[in-house]
């Protein structure tokens, strides 16, 4: 099979298993907390191994390297309980569509990291993300657990923004593997301590799937990225990567029966559509850029 092909079905089905995710949000009977922990520490053993076998090692450059790690693991940690807490909250649906306001976000945030002036097109693509987020939004209190997922959902995307944005400045040298495996090893110690007892005592079946979304919908996409990304371009695989609600969605209706609203379909429709325009509008300035340079 050409290289280019194979690359592109590997990275629907990294897309895909990263989309299945936000399914263990309602399939697994714990709290977020217990859910990100037993995830970072199946992910964690998993993804060192992959660097270790793949001869990528796994010691830091430096001590600065460490120190960035422990901050991008942190960071981590949050955003995956922020994560699932906004879809135990609202849904599946809501929950993802949330986390995707993040390519907005980072556009709006990146001059502060680029010293790049901020366009009227992305004032525009913002407006059209929070005319998504106001359809989502059943009511404007707090004490609905709807708009609480959506807030947090939106919190959980601002920190993705934040960690992907650091990561590109000061850790990308590394594989994804390596780099992954460092940040969910801070996680695992950052959280031990509010994990509850209930992760002590679950079944087998719970285990099981603690176990699947550590490694098959974790550390194995994770490790399938640097592959597909030797022969796809990054606007290839950025622009595949923002199906990643669609399949999350799909999945919902079928598996758990989930039934969004029109409004959060619309709403949807408004937040990818934003997304996929800025990662389209982001690789072409990067490539005007590299032909200024």
């Amino acid at each position: 099979m050409d290289p280019v092909k194979k690359s592109l079905i590997s990275l629907h089905i990294t897309v895909m298993l990263l989309g299945g995710t936000a399914l263990f949000s309602q399939l697994i009977p714990l709290g977020s907390i217990d859910i990100t922990f037993a995830r970072s520490v199946f992910a964690c053993l998993l993804l060192f191994a992959v660097a270790k076998l793949s001869g990528d090692g796994l010691r830091l450059n430096s001590n600065r390297d460490y120190f960035i790690a422990f901050g991008l693991g942190i960071i981590m940690a949050v955003h995956w309980v922020t994560y699932f807490m906004a879809m135990q909250l609202s849904s599946v649906s809501v929950g993802i569509i949330a986390l995707f306001t993040f390519p907005v976000i980072t556009v709006l945030i990146e001059p502060y990291f680029e010293k790049n002036r901020l366009l009227w097109q992305d004032i525009a693509s913002a407006v059209v993300v929070l005319a998504g987020i106001a359809l989502i939004v059943p009511d404007a209190s707090l004490e609905n657990d709807v708009t609480l997922g959506v807030i947090v959902g939106i919190f959980s995307a601002f920190l993705y923004a934040m960690r992907n944005l650091l990561h590109r400045h000061y850790f990308s040298h590394y594989s994804g593997a390596k780099a992954m495996a460092w940040q969910t090893l801070i996680v695992c110690p950052t959280l031990v301590f509010f994990v509850s007892d209930e992760l002590v005592m679950i079944d087998l079946n719970t285990l099981w799937l603690l176990l699947a979304l550590g490694t098959f919908f974790t550390a194995i996409p994770h490790a399938m990225i640097a592959t597909t990304l030797q022969h796809l371009r990054a606007k290839t695989f950025s622009l595949v990567a923002c199906m990643q609600p669609f399949y999350a969605i799909l999945f919902a209706m079928i598996l758990i029966n989930e039934q969004p609203t029109w409004q959060t379909l619309v709403g949807g429709l408004l937040v990818i559509s934003a997304a996929i325009y800025e990662t389209i509008n982001t690789h072409k300035e990067n490539q005007k850029a590299k032909q200024c340079s």
